[in-house]
């Protein structure tokens, strides 16, 4: 029996090749179908792209307007804390003053309280030794109208207070203290008559004397029962322009004040201008005495000022060579009621 040969089995057969070119085959459909999508899928990144740019410009105007706005807050809440700070520092500076003018009162009341003690002591003083006086028989020694006074100057000005309340409460009691001055001065070469605020009696001798004669005393008190002039209740003024416009080398020189009240605010203020203005560069003497008379305010006014003007010109009178002397309230009372 004729055995059958195997034929050789090839590699490359037809089979082998129809697979390879199946997976060929498929492979290009595949790529082809890509291809095809891909311009689809790249058009729709796009679009989404834009559309977020669009939102982030939108989001960052919002983002800067936001920024605006509050950077608009921040300047105006800098703003109010700076007018805050300025308002504080204000405040600040008020309540120093506050303290200042309390401390100052404080002071002022406490010199005014020792002044009150001392006042009434020497009243006490002098009514003991009056009496005395007067049991033995003699003279009292406050009959003359200016006890002390030294009798020393060739002039004499006249500063007067020509407010309400010695208008309406001292003027005639003003007026007999004038004539009475006057008449301790036998004979001056000179006058002058200045209201408080440093304005003349008469206009037509302004800056100049008034010659001293019988006529001419007696039109200034003439005139004086009639004058009228704006007052702020403090001799500082008339002191002040007395003191400027009439000091000589070569003249003796008194400035007599009539007064009741001080109304201004600082006591060592007025004392302190005085002595730069009335003393002299080398020696430091006195140019000017400085004498005072107290007119009283009733019992039934507050007396606060009245104690202020005797404090001031108890310091003046002492300080610039002169004499203050407080008037009793009952002659004033007995002169308005004879004027009625």
């Amino acid at each position: 029996m004729k055995r059958r040969t195997r034929r050789a089995t090839e590699t490359f057969s037809m089979s082998f090749l129809d697979c390879i070119c199946c997976g060929f085959g498929a492979i290009i459909l595949l790529l082809v179908l890509n291809e095809f999508g891909e311009p689809i899928q790249l058009e729709q990144s796009k679009k989404d792209l834009d559309e977020q740019i669009v939102r982030m410009q939108k989001e960052v105007f919002d983002i800067r307007g936001l920024s605006v706005v509050l950077e608009r807050e921040l300047r105006e809440r800098i703003a109010q804390l700076t007018a805050e700070q300025q308002r504080l520092s204000r405040l600040r500076g008020d309540l120093s003053d506050v303290e200042g003018k309390h401390k100052a009162s404080t002071q002022e009341e406490d010199a005014l309280k020792k002044l009150t003690e001392t006042l009434t002591t020497a009243r006490r003083s002098l009514i003991d030794e009056s009496r005395d006086l007067e049991r033995t028989g003699r003279r009292r020694i406050y009959e003359q109208p200016v006890a002390g006074v030294p009798i020393d100057s060739e002039y004499v000005i006249f500063v007067v207070d020509t407010s309400g309340s010695m208008q309406s409460q001292n003027w005639r009691y003003a007026e007999q203290k004038l004539a009475e001055v006057l008449n301790i001065y036998p004979k001056l070469k000179g006058i002058q008559v200045l209201d408080d605020e440093g304005g003349y009696m008469f206009g037509d001798y302004r800056g100049k004397w008034i010659p001293d004669s019988p006529a001419r005393r007696k039109a200034i008190l003439d005139y004086f029962r009639h004058w009228q002039a704006f007052s702020n209740s403090s001799p500082v003024e008339g002191i002040v322009a007395a003191i400027r416009t009439f000091w000589t080398r070569d003249h003796s020189i008194s400035v007599y004040v009539f007064g009741d009240e001080f109304t201004g605010p600082s006591i060592q203020d007025v004392v302190d201008t005085v002595d730069r203005i009335n003393r002299t560069a080398g020696t430091g003497a006195r140019l000017i005495r400085i004498h005072a008379l107290g007119f009283p305010i009733p019992g039934q006014y507050p007396q606060h000022t009245s104690m202020r003007y005797a404090t001031l010109m108890r310091i003046l009178c002492e300080r610039n060579g002169g004499v203050f002397v407080g008037l009793p309230e009952g002659e004033s009372t007995a002169l308005r009621r004879s004027n009625r």
